[in-house]
């Protein structure tokens, strides 16, 4: 089984390659957005309690974004070759976090593999993504500017956490599509 955190910052192609990694290794996608989106639809007992936080302006806390988390796990854990791990953990508290619900279900993560683009292709990405997929937040570039900072102030540290766990890859996110999958299903097939 493989469980796989796909990383990078916004712009860097995680979606693109996911959609290709599930459909090769029967993964399935989670994705804490999606997660939210599924509980809040569904009024579950973990979506008001994120609402509830959501309303309050605050950030939802990690315990209810693991909870969320370990509920896909638990419906998912019999039918699936592993899961890719999209746009989460976003902090060493969620990978920590992660790795013990996880444990629980006898799983652990495989790697997590890095796209790196530079900045100012990511912005080019970004903003022409925004031209088609009606996201406000792909069309203003202080927007764009300001992820790109949250994701290098708070995010990259939780590849050091997985560096030191000797499951750290980096892969340069630029170049052909299939060239950059070909090279993340080089790093999968060594696991």
């Amino acid at each position: 089984m493989y469980n796989i955190v796909l990383f990078g910052p916004p712009g860097a192609g995680k979606g693109t390659q996911s959609e290709k990694l599930i459909e090769k290794y029967g993964l399935t996608h989670l994705s804490t957005g999606d997660l939210f989106r599924k509980h809040l639809g569904e009024g579950t007992e973990l979506g008001v309690l994120a609402k509830k936080y959501m309303d309050e302006g605050r950030l939802v806390p990690d315990e209810v974004v693991i909870g969320m988390v370990d509920d896909k796990v638990n419906e998912s854990k019999n039918s699936t070759q592993g899961y890719i791990f999209d746009g989460f953990p976003r902090t060493t508290a969620q990978a920590e976090a992660l790795d013990k619900m996880l444990a629980i279900h006898g799983l652990s993560i495989s790697g997590m593999i890095a796209l790196e683009v530079p900045e100012d292709v990511l912005k080019a990405r970004i903003i022409e993504r925004g031209k088609t997929s009606n996201r406000v937040d792909d069309q203003d570039e202080q927007k764009i500017n300001t992820r790109i900072k949250v994701y290098l102030d708070e995010t990259l540290p939780v590849a050091d956490f997985y560096s030191k766990q000797n499951k750290f890859s980096k892969i340069n996110g630029v170049g052909e599509i299939d060239q950059i999958f070909a090279s993340i299903s080089s790093v999968i097939d060594s696991y």
